[in-house]
């Protein structure tokens, strides 16, 4: 693509620049300038006062794909699985050797019912020592008994605690609701997508509730009613990263602190290097307020995505800012400067927005709204960028302008080596790598590397690797009440539920309960399974007891009288209102990737063997369940993910460049980059899931700025007659020392947030400041490299009309050339 002639005036001289020259986007901006600035400042102002409105939230619908199979059979039958899903479990631990306590006991009570008043709680499907729905049962001389845990005429006193010690034991709840050492009991709390009011469910203000709770029953002045409580659930971990958002923006300063302070170390000019954050700034703020307009909210997931735009608008700022800063350092008047600046550099800072947008949007292809609402917010960030870095940012700067001793001193290497000085040391370094030698070693090396890490990669796992919620450090107190809860339960909160679809009061049919039983026996087989539970085990256990005790009749379930009066007085939780379905309790050890594949596939291995035209074992619910089927999502479109995001950067490439060689130079690198990240998330111990997911597509978007400024500066000098070596040095001249910079600057950013207390953030800081750094090394190293091999001078055939500045030899006649994008 051609821009129209330029014609490069007398240095200094604005008055004879001819302001109808340029293209039509550059005449429309720079001849109405005022209006351009008046303009932006108020959708600033509007779209600022939107974003004090964005609301940080979470859902739990959005946290999981809809369209899986399991999550289809989930939310069908949502209603009768008492709760299965998105819950909080909260463990009351007594200060005495066990809840049978009349004191306790009473503060388990008024508990209960302050959880059971709170806005969200699924009130009908709670359970607790204290709900009517927690029930014993067993067999007395008179036959089958049963009833509520907590005796009708519970009163406290030592005969009634004695009761429901009784009434425990026959439960069947020891290990589920009361803890194994019969010191702590759970309370259980599913949760609804909408408060009653029909307002989604307030996470934070959920989560402040409950600490709320926590603290007043924790740290009573009477210790006789102190109790110490431990919760967990999803809503727990949403909240406590919402809690943990003065952390983040903390290391999100540190990090703006970190780039101005480079920036102005590189150029000695307080205000474009403050013009440059300002306008990156802007963006953020039109991004936010756009999500308000949209009816969006931004989630601990997402919210690191308003800083990758500010870094990929420090990237595009710093170029034109350098532009600018070269063209005035040789005479230019600002205005001509910021013109010229935006002639060489739009087309590319363009197209590499596209890239970083595109990028960005096929994350839309993953069938789950949390991670197609982070592709909306990221694409809409890049989009303002375009106009706040790329517009903006050169008519500013065409007011402002830079310093003039700054400007001087930016090119005072440039000038000492056309003087016939050596260049930097640094630069005669890089440009080895046009050299064959140094191009093979470079190109092997990065051979190697790739090779390793793919081979690392492959052990790469999807979902969570560690117990508790990774997003949150081993030592926080989420994952200490979740390993309480492990370590006291003998299971953890990770449950995996399997649906049995029966026809109509079908669900204590003979043959249907020993299929039930045949798979609860295998269940119990596996690694990773502690425990299950079902409507077959209650009927064993029956049998046992109404035939004294005689363990031989463990074996025999073969009664349908005996079944359907089992059945009767089973809880709910095991069957439904119309009989037709029952359901299969795998209580597991942990929600590790490798546990969760285990089980499912074996019960998919069972369903394929049993299934019936009347009965069919369907997966899943529980909140193991859900996420094996968001793994199951995640791994699928890990590397389809990849593939579109490749795919449409390579022809955006294409387009710009009118080169596939010059595509392969510029993709290669961050196909390496790519690899060498799955292989740090394998030495990290971090596995692939909807919070890390789209990383990977973040980083390869952002990279690819980086190659695009160089490739671009590079192929207009080989085409217009330089030899690979000089192209190279004049791209690292205008675009190469500043994507160093912006390489640098933003690597040492999110290092920072290594030491953040949320893992997240931590873990998101390590591998963006990996990429950055990768990418940028691919630019500047693996890039020319790759150009020796393949972009040889044959190719281009001589122009002998020379580019327009900082292109040509230095002159400053008039010369009327065209520039190349």
């Amino acid at each position: 693509m051609h821009t129209p002639t330029i014609l490069r005036p007398p240095a200094g001289d604005l008055a004879s620049f001819d302001r109808h020259s340029g293209s039509v986007v550059e005449r429309a901006l720079f001849n109405h300038r005022l209006f351009v600035l008046a303009l932006c400042l108020l959708v600033t102002v509007l779209l600022g006062f939107q974003a004090t409105r964005l609301k940080l939230n979470a859902s739990f619908e959005k946290m999981i794909p809809g369209d899986h199979p399991y999550i289809v059979n989930y939310l069908k039958y949502r209603d009768e699985l008492s709760g299965l899903g998105n819950a909080v479990r909260i463990a009351v631990v007594a200060p005495g050797e066990s809840i049978y306590d009349k004191q306790y006991l009473q503060t388990l009570q008024q508990l209960n019912d302050e959880v059971f008043l709170l806005p969200g709680v699924d009130r009908a499907h709670m359970k607790s020592l204290w709900t009517p729905s927690t029930r014993w049962a067993g067999v007395t001389e008179d036959g089958l008994e049963g009833g509520p845990v907590i005796p009708e005429a519970y009163n406290g006193s030592p005969a009634s605690v004695q009761q429901l010690r009784r009434n425990v034991e026959r439960s069947g709840q020891i290990g589920q609701l009361v803890a194994r050492d019969l010191r702590s009991t759970i309370i259980y709390a599913p949760l609804l997508a909408k408060t009653p009011d029909g307002q989604p469910l307030d996470y934070a203000a959920l989560s402040s509730e409950l600490e709320r709770i926590r603290a007043q029953y924790g740290k009573g002045d009477n210790t006789a009613t102190q109790v110490e409580i431990h919760i967990t659930g999803f809503a727990k971990v949403v909240g406590d990263l919402i809690e943990g958002l003065h952390k983040i923006l903390l290391f999100f300063g540190i990090a703006l602190a970190i780039s101005h302070k480079m920036l102005y170390a590189y150029t000695r000019c307080m205000r474009s290097a403050l013009l440059v954050v300002a306008c990156s700034l802007v963006a953020v703020v039109w991004q936010l307020g756009l999500l308000t307009l949209l009816d969006y909210e931004l989630n601990p997931y997402s919210v690191l995505v308003p800083f990758l735009v500010f870094a990929i608008g420090m990237s595009h700022g710093a170029q034109k800012m350098n532009g600018i800063m070269q063209d005035v350092g040789r005479g230019l008047h600002k205005v001509v400067a910021a013109r010229f600046t935006f002639r060489r550099l739009f087309l590319a800072g363009l197209m590499a927005l596209l890239c970083d947008a595109v990028g960005f949007a096929v994350l839309m292809i993953i069938k789950i709204k949390i991670i197609q609402d982070l592709a909306l917010i990221a694409s809409l960030g890049v989009a303002v960028l375009i106009v706040t870095n790329l517009i903006l940012l050169p008519v500013l700067l065409s007011y402002i302008g830079v310093s003039k001793k700054a400007a001087k001193r930016s090119l005072r290497a440039e000038e000492a080596e056309e003087a016939g000085l050596a260049q930097p040391g640094f630069w005669r370094f890089l440009d080895l790598f046009t050299q064959r030698r140094w191009a093979a070693a470079a190109v092997a090396a990065s051979a190697v590397l790739a090779v390793l890490g793919f081979v690392a990669s492959l052990n790469l796992k999807i979902g969570d690797l560690d117990p508790g919620a990774p997003e949150l450090r081993p030592d926080s107190r989420y994952n200490r009440d979740a390993a309480y809860m492990t370590t006291h339960y003998g299971a953890s909160s990770d449950v995996l539920a399997v649906m049995v679809k029966t026809p109509d009061q079908g669900c204590a049919n003979v043959d249907t309960l020993l299929r039930v039983d045949q798979l609860e026996w295998e269940l119990g087989q596996l690694p990773g399974v502690d425990a299950t539970h079902s409507l077959a085990r209650l009927n064993r256990g029956a049998s046992i007891g109404l035939n004294e005790g005689n363990p031989k009749w463990y074996e025999l379930l073969n009664s349908q009288s005996m079944a359907n009066t089992v059945t009767a007085g089973a809880p709910r939780g095991l069957y439904n209102e119309y009989c037709n379905l029952l359901t299969v309790y795998a209580y597991l050890s942990d929600h590790k990737a490798d546990t969760l594949t285990g089980v499912v596939n074996h019960v998919e291995q069972f369903a394929r063997a049993n299934d019936t035209k009347d009965v069919q074992f369907l997966l899943a619910a529980g909140n193991a369940g859900i996420e094996a089927a968001t793994n199951m999502v995640v791994k699928r479109a890990t590397h389809e993910m990849l593939f579109w995001v490749y795919g449409a950067i390579v022809v955006l490439c294409l387009v710009t460049f009118r080169n596939w060689r010059a595509v392969v130079c510029a993709v290669l690198p961050l196909v390496v980059t790519s690899i060498l990240c799955e292989a740090l998330m394998v030495a990290l111990g971090i596995g692939v899931k909807v919070a890390t997911l789209p990383v990977i597509a973040l980083g390869v978007g952002i990279g690819v700025d980086y190659a695009l400024y160089v490739m671009s500066i590079l192929l207009a000098r080989m085409r217009a007659g330089d030899n690979l070596s000089q192209a190279y040095r004049q791209a690292l001249r205008f675009t190469g020392k500043v994507v160093l910079l912006t390489g640098v600057t933003l690597a040492a950013s999110v290092a920072t947030w290594a030491l953040s207390p949320i893992k997240f953030q931590a873990d998101m800081g390590i591998l963006l400041a990996f990429m950055f750094i990768w990418n940028m090394v691919g630019a500047l190293v693996l890039l020319p490299a790759l150009a020796h091999f393949l972009l040889p001078s044959r190719h281009f055939a001589k122009d002998t009309a020379r580019m327009a500045y900082p292109e040509d030899d230095g002159r400053s006649d008039n010369t009327s050339v065209r520039v190349r994008a």
